[in-house]
């Protein structure tokens, strides 16, 4: 005949077997930083051994929520946000918390629904960095969850972009696209292409209005700067500079780097020489950049700065916002030519 199940033993259990309170068979099986009696320990010991007492790990993961801060981004995968999580999660550990991460893959209802989650688990701060929110854009459903966490005590940062309700630290992006841009007309390319990634992208959109700031004003015409648009990603660069003209442009900047290392497939593959043919610059500076051949052309962002500070701006004592802003420096490598 099938046994009957074994009934929970429960913490309050253990305290009435061995005498004690709750409190303290909760600091002796629970690891509490509290110290307690050593014969009280001992027999909260003996208690819990003696009823095969094990503790409920889900509600300790709940305890310990307070002591996290939660990554909420579009897409993990990707060499730069790797950069800014493996920032955050050493500094997060020099400061004595966690870092726990989560992918809405840049969806509106998937961000909305992960902050209601995480609000309820409470960590002790949020750091949101999406791509599809530029200041005051974020969907105000999204921005009324976000303000009533704060409410309760918590912590919001915006990384990426700026954001006028939070503590955010933003790329300028502008200006990142308008280094590139500059560099390109400077050193005589006429008819540039840029790819641009999906249209939605509120970082992407500024390094594309910062190439042709760059670009018209070392003198390229207008109706020789092409802008297209492409997934963000090596193969939606690959794809992109196949379907170019032969012929047709004699530099590609790409938004960001993993577009240009697939665009240099593209050429590599069609038989197009880099930079003889046609110059190729990435933004971002991951480190594939500089391992790929021909070495990349890009903008360094400062990734590693940015997930670092995201820490200390969620581990700060309350305050007015602080709006922080970081600047990208130009990295001339093979694949541009002089």
């Amino acid at each position: 005949m099938p046994r009957a199940a074994r009934r929970t033993v429960t913490l309050h259990d253990v305290a009435a077997a061995a005498g004690v309170s709750v409190a303290t068979a909760s600091r002796v099986l629970g690891g509490s930083s509290r110290t307690v009696a050593p014969e009280f320990e001992e027999r909260v010991l003996a208690a819990a051994a003696a009823l095969r007492y094990t503790a409920d790990a889900s509600a300790r993961a709940m305890r310990r929520a307070g002591e996290s801060i939660t990554l909420i981004a579009d897409d993990l995968t990707t060499p730069a946000m790797g950069i800014i999580v493996a920032a955050m999660e050493r500094q997060a550990r020099m400061s004595g918390v966690f870092v726990t991460v989560s992918s809405t893959w840049a969806a509106p209802e998937r961000q909305l629904e992960a902050v209601r989650v995480l609000r309820a688990l409470r960590p002790r701060a949020l750091v949101l960095t999406s791509s599809r929110f530029g200041a005051g854009e974020l969907d105000h459903r999204l921005l009324d969850e976000l303000r009533a966490y704060e409410r309760d005590g918590g912590r919001v940062v915006i990384a990426g972009v700026a954001h006028g309700s939070f503590d955010s630290i933003a790329f300028d992006n502008h200006a990142a696209g308008r280094l590139v841009g500059a560099h390109v007309a400077r050193t005589g390319h006429g008819r540039v292409t840029i790819l641009a990634g999906p249209a939605e992208r509120v970082n992407f959109a500024g390094r594309v209005s910062g190439f042709v700031e760059g670009l018209r004003g070392g003198g390229v015409q207008a109706r020789r700067i092409r802008v297209v648009h492409c997934e963000a990603s090596r193969q939606g660069g690959f794809d992109a500079a196949r379907e170019l003209p032969a012929g047709r442009t004699d530099a590609v900047l790409a938004v960001n780097d993993v577009i240009a290392i697939g665009a240099l497939s593209a050429f590599r593959a069609a038989g197009v020489a880099v930079p003889a043919d046609v110059s190729v610059t990435g933004v971002d500076d991951i480190q594939l950049a500089a391992d790929v051949t021909p070495r990349l052309t890009t903008v360094a962002l400062p990734l590693a700065h940015v997930g670092a500070e995201s820490i200390r701006l969620a581990l700060r004592e309350r305050g007015t916002a602080e709006h922080l802003t970081v600047q990208g420096r130009l990295v001339i490598r093979d694949s541009t030519r002089a």
